[in-house]
C-alpha cells in the first residue's frame, strides 16, 4: 500500500514538472509588422510595479488582520 502511495505522489509531481516545463518552452508570436507605436516589448510597455506593490500591501494587511483575529480569540476575557 505504501509503494502505491509513493508512486501516486511521484506521478503527480512529475506531471506538474512536465507541465511547467512545457509552458516555459512557449515560442514568441510572430511580429505582425506595421507597428505604429514603436519598439515596445511583447505584451506592451505598461509598468507592473505599482500593481505588484499594491497586491503585496493588501496581502500583508489581510495576513495581519488574520493574525490579530487569532490572537484576539486566544486572549481570556
Amino acid at each position: 500500500m505504501k509503494k502505491s502511495k509513493y508512486i501516486k505522489y511521484l506521478f503527480i509531481i512529475l506531471f506538474q514538472f512536465f507541465a511547467l516545463v512545457s509552458i516555459g518552452q512557449m515560442l514568441e508570436p510572430d511580429d505582425p509588422g506595421n507597428d505604429p507605436v514603436g519598439e515596445d516589448p511583447l505584451g506592451g510597455g505598461a509598468p507592473v510595479s505599482g500593481g505588484t506593490a499594491l497586491l503585496i500591501l493588501l496581502g500583508t494587511v489581510y495576513g495581519a488582520k488574520k493574525v490579530y483575529e487569532l490572537k484576539k480569540e486566544d486572549l481570556p476575557e
